[in-house]
């Protein structure tokens, strides 16, 4: 995948984060485990470092060109070899790398090649990949009947 066609304002040397998350999948009623690589944008990886609960269990600091190489994105050494990419990575992955442009005080959270594991790492709010959400009348929120009047 050549990152200049898709992007032409981003190089293959453009820092990234991409980080493994414990997620999970519905299937035949039992809930299964799956590690999902994912980038991780600026600003989740801000809040993250400052300590609320999340699903990732580590996150390496890579760059675009590492895992965007080839045909299929490439998982960041050290990745579990049964590692799934999320969905549409190589878009994710891009727009991620742009934030770190924005703002690029995030990057000294990981360095440029290093690993972070000291994340406060939950499971108590599953994420659900597969999962469908019913919206059900009750579910509304009631209004004043004011509220879209002119008074």
């Amino acid at each position: 995948m050549i990152i200049a066609a898709i992007a032409p304002d981003l190089g293959a040397e453009d820092y990234l984060v991409v980080g493994l998350a414990t997620c999970f999948l519905k299937a035949d009623g039992e809930v299964h485990t799956v590690t999902i690589a994912e980038p991780i944008p600026s600003a989740a990886l801000e809040a993250i470092a400052r300590g609320i609960p999340t699903s990732y269990t580590q996150a390496v600091a890579t760059t675009l060109g590492a895992v965007l190489s080839g045909e299929e994105p490439q998982l960041p050494a050290g990745f579990p070899a049964d590692t799934q990419f999320c969905d549409e990575f190589a878009a994710r992955a891009i727009a991620a790398a742009r934030t770190y442009k924005v703002r690029p005080v995030a990057k000294s959270l990981i360095p440029l090649g290093t690993v972070r594991t000291d994340f406060n790492h939950s499971t108590e709010r599953k994420r659900v990949l597969n999962s469908d959400r019913l919206v059900k009348p009750e579910d509304n929120v009631k209004q004043h009947a004011y509220t879209h009047q002119v008074l």
